[in-house]
């Protein structure tokens, strides 16, 4: 029953949930408790879904995970697809925070945030750190296979974040237009690089590790942050 149920709710097609599912968890469960659990089925879905993929996923496990039973989800999401949506973003929105605090702080020091960016995003570290690491390069993989909320919300997220990253581009001489361009091309590389470097990190770490190195090293030189 368990195997049908994850296949049906998990898939491309909707399922209803018998209604005696629906009262599981709503018997004595105040607003204040059915927020948090809420937030920890997100919070579990965020960390399978960047490590496993949205596919892979299934509700046992993903409820599991969260320290719920399963019929706890139909009180918060009428599909997957609203689960991914609302991944989605609370993960593009820690995932601003964290950009812009990096940002306050590297100024706050007196660095160069670019310079800092960098080196954070191609490190080892950011690497391992699938779950909590950038949210356009955690969820790029399954974005084209999303439905088109999702995807949307997707595309939204990764657009604000380039926005962001335009403003820590320092290019003398290039006008709005120009500067954005040349941040779309840095962060590109970063992200593509850093999907590489993941992608082999297992089979050949020192590969992996070249990757990132090469990367750092040519986007630090190109900025003139070497």
């Amino acid at each position: 029953m368990s195997m049908t149920i994850d296949i049906e709710i998990f898939g491309p097609a909707r399922y209803s949930p018998p209604r005696s599912w629906a009262r599981e968890e709503t018997v004595g469960v105040s607003k204040q408790q059915a927020a948090e659990n809420r937030e920890a089925i997100v919070a579990a879905a965020d960390g399978l879904f960047r490590e496993r993929g949205v596919d892979a996923v299934g509700l046992v496990e993903l409820m599991g995970a969260a320290g719920l039973t399963r019929g706890g989800f139909y009180n918060h999401f009428a599909s997957k697809d609203a689960l991914v949506e609302a991944v989605l973003t609370k993960a593009m929105a820690d995932g601003f925070g964290n950009l812009d605090g990096a940002i306050t702080a590297s100024q706050a020091r007196g660095s160069d945030p670019l310079a800092e960016r960098i080196d954070w995003y191609l490190s080892p570290e950011h690497r391992a750190d699938i779950e909590h690491g950038c949210p356009n390069t955690g969820f790029a993989g399954d974005a084209r296979r999303l439905d088109p909320a999702a995807r949307e919300r997707y595309a939204k997220g990764l657009a604000a974040n380039l926005d962001r990253f335009t403003q820590i581009v320092q290019a003398p001489g290039l006008d709005e237009g120009e500067r954005r361009a040349q941040a779309i091309a840095l962060f590109s590389e970063m992200a593509g690089a850093l999907l590489l470097s993941r992608a082999v990190a297992d089979a050949d770490p020192a590969l992996a590790d070249e990757i990132l190195d090469s990367a750092r090293t040519d986007l630090r030189s190109r900025t003139g942050t070497a």
